[in-house]
Protein backbone atom coordinates (compact mmCIF):
# COMPACT_ATOMS: atom_id res chain seq x y z
CA UNK A 1 0.00 0.00 0.00
CA UNK A 2 1.47 3.32 -1.11
CA UNK A 3 2.33 6.01 1.42
CA UNK A 4 -0.25 8.81 1.30
CA UNK A 5 -0.05 12.55 1.86
CA UNK A 6 -1.82 12.01 5.19
CA UNK A 7 0.73 9.36 6.21
CA UNK A 8 3.66 11.64 5.40
CA UNK A 9 2.17 14.65 7.17
CA UNK A 10 1.33 12.70 10.30
CA UNK A 11 4.73 11.03 10.50
CA UNK A 12 6.29 14.47 10.35
CA UNK A 13 3.93 15.83 13.01
CA UNK A 14 4.56 12.90 15.35
CA UNK A 15 8.34 13.33 15.05
CA UNK A 16 7.89 16.92 16.19
CA UNK A 17 5.47 15.95 18.97
CA UNK A 18 2.55 17.74 17.30
CA UNK A 19 -1.09 16.65 17.03
CA UNK A 20 -1.70 14.35 14.07
CA UNK A 21 -4.44 14.90 11.49
CA UNK A 22 -7.24 12.60 10.41
CA UNK A 23 -8.83 12.05 7.01
CA UNK A 24 -11.85 14.01 8.26
CA UNK A 25 -10.00 17.19 9.30
CA UNK A 26 -7.10 17.04 6.82
CA UNK A 27 -8.44 19.76 4.53
CA UNK A 28 -9.19 22.07 7.50
CA UNK A 29 -5.65 21.93 8.88
CA UNK A 30 -4.36 25.15 10.42
CA UNK A 31 -1.18 26.54 11.92
CA UNK A 32 1.59 23.98 12.40
CA UNK A 33 -0.46 21.17 10.82
CA UNK A 34 -0.94 23.22 7.64
CA UNK A 35 2.73 24.16 7.67
CA UNK A 36 3.60 20.47 7.87
CA UNK A 37 1.47 19.82 4.77
CA UNK A 38 3.18 22.68 2.97
CA UNK A 39 6.66 21.42 3.83
CA UNK A 40 5.86 17.94 2.50
CA UNK A 41 5.04 19.47 -0.90
CA UNK A 42 8.01 21.79 -0.70
CA UNK A 43 10.30 18.83 0.02
CA UNK A 44 8.76 16.87 -2.85
CA UNK A 45 9.46 19.71 -5.28
CA UNK A 46 13.01 20.03 -3.95
CA UNK A 47 13.58 16.38 -4.86
CA UNK A 48 12.11 16.97 -8.33
CA UNK A 49 14.19 20.11 -8.89
CA UNK A 50 17.35 18.21 -8.04
CA UNK A 51 16.77 15.90 -11.04
CA UNK A 52 13.88 16.53 -13.50
CA UNK A 53 14.32 13.14 -15.20
CA UNK A 54 13.34 10.86 -12.32
CA UNK A 55 11.86 7.58 -13.64
CA UNK A 56 8.60 8.13 -11.74
CA UNK A 57 7.97 11.25 -13.88
CA UNK A 58 8.36 9.39 -17.16
CA UNK A 59 5.67 10.34 -19.70
CA UNK A 60 5.20 6.67 -20.56
CA UNK A 61 6.80 3.27 -20.60
CA UNK A 62 9.72 3.06 -23.00
CA UNK A 63 8.84 2.08 -26.51
CA UNK A 64 5.84 0.92 -28.45
CA UNK A 65 7.77 -1.40 -30.76
CA UNK A 66 11.25 -1.13 -29.25
CA UNK A 67 12.14 0.21 -25.78
CA UNK A 68 15.03 2.15 -27.29
CA UNK A 69 12.71 4.23 -29.49
CA UNK A 70 11.53 6.55 -26.70
CA UNK A 71 8.49 6.86 -24.46
CA UNK A 72 6.40 9.24 -26.60
CA UNK A 73 6.19 10.00 -30.30
CA UNK A 74 4.85 12.67 -32.65
CA UNK A 75 3.73 11.76 -36.15
CA UNK A 76 4.98 14.39 -38.60
CA UNK A 77 3.72 15.25 -42.09
CA UNK A 78 5.31 16.17 -45.40
CA UNK A 79 6.09 19.87 -45.78
CA UNK A 80 5.77 20.85 -42.11
CA UNK A 81 8.83 21.69 -40.03
CA UNK A 82 7.57 22.60 -36.52
CA UNK A 83 5.57 20.45 -34.09
CA UNK A 84 4.35 20.76 -30.51
CA UNK A 85 6.29 18.49 -28.18
CA UNK A 86 3.06 17.83 -26.28
CA UNK A 87 0.05 18.35 -28.51
CA UNK A 88 -2.43 18.22 -25.62
CA UNK A 89 -0.68 21.05 -23.75
CA UNK A 90 -2.02 24.61 -23.90
CA UNK A 91 0.83 26.39 -22.10
CA UNK A 92 4.23 25.89 -20.51
CA UNK A 93 2.51 25.02 -17.23
CA UNK A 94 1.19 21.80 -18.77
CA UNK A 95 4.14 20.97 -21.04
CA UNK A 96 6.62 18.19 -20.35
CA UNK A 97 9.05 19.09 -17.60
CA UNK A 98 12.10 17.70 -19.41
CA UNK A 99 13.07 16.39 -22.85
CA UNK A 100 16.10 14.30 -23.82
CA UNK A 101 17.19 16.34 -26.85
CA UNK A 102 20.11 14.01 -27.56
CA UNK A 103 17.87 11.01 -28.15
CA UNK A 104 15.42 11.75 -30.97
CA UNK A 105 14.69 8.91 -33.39
CA UNK A 106 12.97 8.92 -36.79
CA UNK A 107 11.23 5.87 -38.23
CA UNK A 108 8.48 4.85 -40.63
CA UNK A 109 7.61 1.83 -38.47
CA UNK A 110 3.97 2.16 -37.42
CA UNK A 111 3.18 4.90 -39.96
CA UNK A 112 -0.03 4.23 -41.85
CA UNK A 113 0.68 2.82 -45.33
CA UNK A 114 4.39 2.21 -44.72
CA UNK A 115 5.84 -1.24 -45.27
CA UNK A 116 9.31 -2.77 -45.25
CA UNK A 117 11.97 -1.75 -45.98
CA UNK A 118 11.54 0.99 -43.39
CA UNK A 119 13.43 4.23 -42.92
CA UNK A 120 15.05 4.72 -39.51
CA UNK A 121 17.76 7.01 -38.19
CA UNK A 122 18.94 8.89 -35.15
CA UNK A 123 18.38 12.65 -35.32
CA UNK A 124 21.27 14.84 -34.29
CA UNK A 125 20.52 17.92 -32.21
CA UNK A 126 21.39 21.28 -33.72
CA UNK A 127 21.07 24.55 -31.84
CA UNK A 128 18.77 27.27 -33.12
CA UNK A 129 21.77 29.52 -33.76
CA UNK A 130 23.58 26.85 -35.80
CA UNK A 131 20.46 26.14 -37.81
CA UNK A 132 19.89 29.86 -38.49
CA UNK A 133 23.50 30.34 -39.59
CA UNK A 134 23.87 27.31 -41.85
CA UNK A 135 20.48 25.87 -42.81
CA UNK A 136 17.60 28.31 -42.44
CA UNK A 137 18.00 30.34 -45.64
CA UNK A 138 18.42 27.42 -48.04
CA UNK A 139 15.69 25.34 -46.43
CA UNK A 140 13.21 28.23 -46.33
CA UNK A 141 13.90 28.89 -50.02
CA UNK A 142 13.31 25.20 -50.74
CA UNK A 143 10.02 25.48 -48.86
CA UNK A 144 8.95 28.61 -50.75
CA UNK A 145 10.24 27.72 -54.21
CA UNK A 146 11.14 24.15 -55.18
CA UNK A 147 9.67 22.34 -52.17
CA UNK A 148 12.43 19.80 -52.41
CA UNK A 149 12.06 18.24 -48.99
CA UNK A 150 14.07 15.34 -47.60
CA UNK A 151 14.53 12.79 -44.84
CA UNK A 152 15.22 14.81 -41.65
CA UNK A 153 18.67 14.43 -40.15
CA UNK A 154 18.53 16.98 -37.32
CA UNK A 155 16.13 18.15 -34.64
CA UNK A 156 15.88 21.79 -33.55
CA UNK A 157 14.51 23.20 -30.29
CA UNK A 158 12.28 26.25 -30.66
CA UNK A 159 13.33 29.39 -28.73
CA UNK A 160 10.47 28.92 -26.25
CA UNK A 161 11.30 25.17 -25.84
CA UNK A 162 7.68 24.20 -26.58
CA UNK A 163 8.21 22.85 -30.09
CA UNK A 164 10.72 20.84 -32.06
CA UNK A 165 11.67 21.39 -35.68
CA UNK A 166 13.09 19.04 -38.28
CA UNK A 167 15.87 19.74 -40.74
CA UNK A 168 15.45 19.22 -43.62
CA UNK A 169 11.67 19.62 -43.78
CA UNK A 170 10.10 16.11 -43.93
CA UNK A 171 9.33 14.75 -47.37
CA UNK A 172 6.62 12.40 -46.03
CA UNK A 173 5.08 11.12 -42.80
CA UNK A 174 7.40 9.79 -40.09
CA UNK A 175 7.19 8.97 -36.41
CA UNK A 176 9.57 10.97 -34.25
CA UNK A 177 10.24 9.19 -30.97
CA UNK A 178 11.86 10.81 -27.95
CA UNK A 179 12.01 10.57 -24.15
CA UNK A 180 9.93 13.00 -22.10
CA UNK A 181 9.17 13.51 -18.41
CA UNK A 182 6.00 15.00 -16.96
CA UNK A 183 5.68 17.96 -14.63
CA UNK A 184 5.03 16.98 -11.01
CA UNK A 185 1.73 17.78 -9.35
CA UNK A 186 1.17 18.92 -5.80
CA UNK A 187 -0.13 16.51 -3.18
CA UNK A 188 -3.57 17.82 -2.23
CA UNK A 189 -5.96 15.18 -0.92
CA UNK A 190 -5.28 13.05 2.14
CA UNK A 191 -5.33 9.95 -0.06
CA UNK A 192 -2.87 11.29 -2.68
CA UNK A 193 -0.10 8.70 -2.93
CA UNK A 194 3.64 9.25 -2.87
CA UNK A 195 4.69 9.07 -6.55
CA UNK A 196 7.90 7.16 -5.89
CA UNK A 197 8.71 3.93 -3.99
CA UNK A 198 8.01 3.98 -0.25
CA UNK A 199 11.65 3.16 0.52
CA UNK A 200 12.52 6.76 -0.43
CA UNK A 201 9.87 8.37 1.79
CA UNK A 202 12.52 9.06 4.50
CA UNK A 203 14.36 11.30 1.99
CA UNK A 204 11.27 13.47 1.58
CA UNK A 205 10.63 13.46 5.33
CA UNK A 206 14.22 14.47 6.08
CA UNK A 207 13.82 17.52 3.82
CA UNK A 208 10.46 18.28 5.44
CA UNK A 209 12.02 18.07 8.91
CA UNK A 210 14.67 20.54 7.79
CA UNK A 211 11.98 23.13 7.02
CA UNK A 212 9.99 22.33 10.16
CA UNK A 213 13.02 22.72 12.41
CA UNK A 214 13.79 26.04 10.76
CA UNK A 215 10.21 27.07 11.48
CA UNK A 216 10.73 26.09 15.13
CA UNK A 217 14.06 27.99 15.21
CA UNK A 218 16.15 24.91 15.96
CA UNK A 219 19.17 25.27 13.62
CA UNK A 220 21.05 22.27 15.01
CA UNK A 221 18.20 19.84 14.35
CA UNK A 222 17.66 21.48 10.95
CA UNK A 223 21.32 20.86 10.08
CA UNK A 224 21.02 17.17 11.07
CA UNK A 225 17.89 16.83 8.92
CA UNK A 226 19.63 18.50 5.98
CA UNK A 227 22.53 16.07 6.25
CA UNK A 228 20.10 13.12 6.27
CA UNK A 229 18.40 14.55 3.19
CA UNK A 230 21.63 14.96 1.23
CA UNK A 231 22.73 11.40 2.02
CA UNK A 232 19.33 10.00 1.13
CA UNK A 233 19.15 11.98 -2.12
CA UNK A 234 22.54 10.65 -3.22
CA UNK A 235 21.33 7.11 -2.62
CA UNK A 236 18.04 7.79 -4.39
CA UNK A 237 19.81 9.22 -7.44
CA UNK A 238 22.32 6.36 -7.50
CA UNK A 239 19.60 3.71 -7.40
CA UNK A 240 17.12 5.29 -9.80
CA UNK A 241 18.97 7.28 -12.46
CA UNK A 242 22.73 6.79 -12.43
CA UNK A 243 23.93 5.51 -15.83
CA UNK A 244 24.85 1.89 -16.36
CA UNK A 245 28.55 1.03 -16.79
CA UNK A 246 30.07 2.07 -20.11
CA UNK A 247 33.23 -0.03 -19.75
CA UNK A 248 33.81 -3.66 -18.92
CA UNK A 249 36.79 -5.37 -17.36
CA UNK A 250 38.13 -8.56 -18.90
CA UNK A 251 39.34 -10.72 -16.04
CA UNK A 252 40.37 -13.66 -18.19
CA UNK A 253 43.98 -14.79 -17.72
CA UNK A 254 46.17 -14.85 -20.79
CA UNK A 255 48.82 -17.54 -20.88
CA UNK A 256 51.77 -17.26 -23.24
Amino acid sequence: MATTFLDLTNELLRELNEVALTAANFTQAKSVQQHAKDTVNRAYFDIINSEPQWPFLSAGESGDTDPMYGNVYVEVAAGTRWYELKASSSSITTDYSSIDWDNFYLTTVGVNGETAPHTARNLGFTSTDAWKDFRRVSENLDDADTQQYGVPTHVIRSPDSRKFGLSPIPNKAYRIWFYAWNLPTRLVAATDALPFPDMYAPVLLARSRYYMWQFKENPQSAAFALDDYKKGLRSMRSNLIEPTPTTFTDDRVRFV
